[in-house]
């Protein structure tokens, strides 16, 4: 299994003691040019936070949300933790078995999945996928017969940044039954119920009525001769700096031992923003500023600053994700405060990052910081315009790099099918800090 390998656009570094990210950004803003982004990524982050899961949701198994963040050092991290994946195209599934992943660590969780692509799946024995329509039963049993088949439903939540209803999942009451008995004349093995109440949810309380929807579809289906073994919670979890898992914890295991309190069905969840959010911290730079006067009186009554990191870039998340980031200034800034704009880099007028914002007054080359920078921001980013795209400095302290590559070893010698050497990352690609 690989651990961390770099490539051009991902660089670690080990470092001896903690990672502290201000005194690395410090560092990075006095030696790099003032001419392109950059993230800095604590690879701890992404520990602690698969560490909390495991305590606060011992029996929900994550299967991390490869769309949300696909970079290889994000991937890698936890499958070398024992993470499992949710992907939701081949090219995502060719990625995380690239890794060495099992394919039995795979949900293939896209209700709607083209024909192709269920070809790769049946190939690379990646079996366990989502339905919630006729017409992908249909596709399933041509293309992959002997599919474990995993019915979504629709609960969706009244706070969510991304609602996902209008497009996935069946109605539970209506639908869902139906589609049981249609895949049972159609022969197919259907294991289980999954639901995605919305990615970043804030109505917690919608997790128990789902595991309660779930719950009597699994005792519907058993009436027809299904013996259901897998509940999928789906996503929405959140992971900014200062967020906690815990109500949510505490309302899933509660709906767990209420309506599941047989731990022979398998749980498992499709965190992504959780994860990866608080690890990435993007460092731009402004380019530009303009003075913008009152007509009036010919005093300046606005402020337009422009960064080298738009929307066509990091900043997809306004758009694709409905995030708000907050800048944070780098540096000591006194005196008045003027209404601001900032923009960011192409020729585009949608190109804004913030409306409105008060600001101190800025300088060219002055640095900006946006923390909670790692999800779904880095594989929705294009080079519109040409300009280029923000590297990654990721960095792990030394501790857990070896506790990291201690697993990746003893999981490799499970395999028994290569030797370890073959395939633990070479240290000559990391940098020493």
């Amino acid at each position: 299994m690989k651990f961390l390998t770099q490539n051009e656009t991902e660089m670690v570094h080990i470092v001896n003691g903690p990672v502290n990210v201000p005194d690395i950004i410090d560092k990075l803003t006095n030696e790099l040019s003032t001419e392109e982004p950059f993230y800095v990524m604590d690879i701890g982050d992404i520990v602690r936070k698969h560490q909390a899961w495991i305590e606060k949701m011992p029996r929900v198994v994550p299967h991390y949300a490869v769309k949300c963040n696909d970079t290889e050092v994000v991937c890698a991290t936890l499958a070398a933790l024992g993470a499992s994946f949710d992907c939701a195209s081949k090219g995502e599934i060719a990625k995380i078995l690239a890794l060495g992943v099992s394919p039995d660590r795979i949900i293939f969780a896209n209700p709607m999945k083209p024909s192709s692509h269920l070809r790769y799946a049946n190939v690379n024995n990646v079996k366990t996928m989502t339905f919630d329509s006729d017409i992908e039963l249909h596709k399933i049993r041509k293309f992959c017969p002997d599919a474990k088949l995993v019915l979504r439903i629709r609960c969706e939540a009244e706070k969510a940044q991304c609602p996902l209803g209008k497009k996935f999942g069946c109605d539970p009451v209506v639908e869902a039954p139906r589609l049981i008995k249609t895949a049972q004349s159609m022969n197919l093995d259907v294991v289980g119920i999954s639901f995605h109440v919305g990615s970043g949810c804030s109505d917690f309380p919608v997790y128990y009525k789902a595991i309660s929807y779930a719950r009597e579809l699994f005792d519907y289906a058993k009436q027809l001769g299904y013996e259901f073994n897998l509940l999928d919670i789906g996503g929405g979890f959140p992971g900014d700096k200062g967020t906690s898992i815990d109500e949510v914890a505490m309302i899933v295991n509660t709906a767990l031992d209420n309506f599941f309190p047989d731990k022979s069905v398998r749980i498992i969840s499709e965190p992504g923003r959780y994860y990866v959010s608080s690890a990435f911290t993007l460092i731009t730079n402004v380019q530009s500023k303009r003075a913008c006067l009152n007509p009036a009186t010919g005093v300046i009554d606005r402020m337009m600053y422009y960064l080298n990191d738009g929307v066509y870039a990091s900043f997809n998340c306004i758009l694709y994700d409905h995030q708000l980031p907050k800048p944070i200034l780098k540096g000591q800034y006194n005196g008045r405060t003027y209404k601001s704009t900032i923009w960011g880099p192409s020729c585009d007028a949608l190109d804004q990052i913030i409306e409105t914002i008060n600001l101190p007054e800025l300088q060219v080359d002055d640095w900006v910081l946006f923390e909670n920078m790692g999800a779904y921001t880095i594989p929705v980013a294009s080079p519109f315009n040409g300009f280029p795209l923000p590297k990654a400095f990721c960095y792990i302290s030394k501790d857990t790099w070896e506790m990291i590559d201690q697993l990746t070893t003893l999981a490799d010698e499970s395999l028994c099918n290569t030797s370890t050497s073959d395939l633990v990352m070479n240290y000559e690609n990391v940098v020493c800090a």
